[in-house]
């Protein structure tokens, strides 16, 4: 299935990008803003994932119950989300149904109302969302591995913000920061599907935005630590456990090789960890490994739960995996293996509209521009043996790994020592 990508820049520095897919039955269509968590400044920590909450309570045209039956009759595939590097607005919907696709996420995006009733409504609801976060072992991990992986950084602040820094979010700086980060230079419109890329642009062209200045992202690169962080929890059944270590950055050139490399240590199910942990010893449940990639900085995280007594055990494999890793690299049916996994990944996204505007976006706000599947699947069949093992001894460090672990640690007796990577 070939793409279709066509951009346009407009005067305003909006960027509208489209794939045509004419034998699809849908169309995805996504807002994405420039900006995320981690461009706040730190008393706002939490204002992006505030606003992406408020525009739904009501705009210019729509009550919050005519925006949610609007979504619903359009099939309820609406989609959005904040992370620390963008924020995103994504609608899928039949091919006939494009146009009030637009005109909904239009109105999310530049007519939000934010009262003052509303936004004292919305603080309830995230206040009830980061308690619901701290009651999952899971999210709650997940917020204390970048509290201390990524100190004093923006990074290291939780997405929700804080009951603290919640309570300054009234209408007038809710607006006002809505104002100058979703202005049309740090906003991509993305599409894929059953459409044409002219009469996307036309719609794009009647966009009213409250402000065409604004802020754009900046932030400075990490300087990422490695605690040893042990959290008494022992009203948990389980010892949850997460080791992490710095990567490349989504901008590196051996970021192909970086997502091989993690998904052969711990990313699928015929991955080493999840073959010795959970299938030779049946430590846990569940154990993955996962690389996330930012603009600037990357890193890798292998994650897992058992029993407290069985906490020491696990680690001790893990390690003695990661040291494997770095003395002998991998094998070239393990490295065959994951590139078949990775371009049948890519190759299957290619039919899902959602996914290819997703990847048009990601491209757009990554790299500045697009890369075409062909190029993926080329990088990706070039990548060696060497490049794997040279990403583990680059990486795997002793002083450079974190372990973050939460639950009943009496029996754990978890330590740096027990984090050791020997050099071969």
């Amino acid at each position: 299935m070939k793409e279709k990508i066509q951009r346009s820049l407009l005067p305003d520095g909006l960027v509208v990008i489209s794939d045509e897919m004419p034998e699809a039955q849908s169309t995805t269509l996504g807002f994405f803003c420039r900006l995320g968590a981690r461009n706040e400044p730190k008393h706002l920590n939490g204002i992006t994932h505030f606003i992406e909450h408020c525009v739904f309570k009501g705009t210019d045209r729509y009550t919050a119950r005519e925006l949610a039956a609007l979504q619903d009759r359009l099939g309820g595939n609406l989609d959005a989300f904040t992370s620390y590097e963008e924020t995103g607005f994504i609608l899928k919907v039949t091919k006939d149904r494009f146009n009030d696709a637009f005109d909904l996420l239009a109105q999310l995006i530049t007519k939000p109302q934010f009262s003052n009733t509303d936004c004292l409504t919305e603080r309830n609801v995230i206040t009830e969302e980061i308690k619901m976060n701290e009651d999952s072992p899971e999210e709650l991990l997940d917020e204390l591995f970048h509290k201390h992986f990524f100190p004093d950084h923006p990074l290291g602040l939780p997405i929700t913000g804080t009951p603290e820094s919640l309570s300054r979010f009234d209408s007038k700086t809710v607006a006002d920061y809505h104002k100058k980060a979703f202005h049309p230079g740090n906003l991509i419109i993305a599409a894929a599907g059953n459409l044409e890329h002219h009469k996307l642009v036309e719609l794009a062209e009647t966009l009213d935005f409250p402000s065409n200045n604004g802020f754009s992202p900046a932030d400075e690169p990490p300087q990422p630590a490695a605690p040893v962080y042990l959290e008494s929890r022992p009203e948990l059944e389980q010892t949850h456990l997460m080791l992490a270590m710095p990567l490349v950055s989504a901008r590196d050139e051996r970021r192909y090789a970086a997502e091989i490399f993690t998904g052969i240590t711990g990313g699928c199910v015929s991955s080493r960890l999840w073959q010795k942990v959970r299938e030779e010893h049946g430590l846990a449940y569940n154990i993955g490994a996962s690389a996330s990639f930012y603009s600037d900085f990357g890193f890798l995280t292998i994650s897992a739960a058992t029993s407290p007594e069985s906490a020491r055990d696990l680690l001790k494999i893990v390690v003695e995996e990661l040291n494997l890793l770095v003395r002998e690299g991998v094998t070239s049916d393990e490295l065959e293996l994951m590139k078949d996994q990775l371009r049948a990944s890519i190759l299957l996204g290619l039919e899902d509209t959602a996914n290819r505007a997703a990847t048009l976006a990601q491209f757009e706000l990554v790299h500045g521009h697009q890369i075409p599947v062909e190029e993926s699947l080329e990088r990706i069949a070039a990548v060696s043996l060497d490049d794997i093992i040279q990403i583990a001894r680059e990486f795997l460090i002793t002083d450079k790994i974190a372990l973050i672990a939460i639950g009943d640690l009496k029996e754990a007796n978890l330590s740096r020592n027990d984090l050791e990577i020997r050099k071969y």
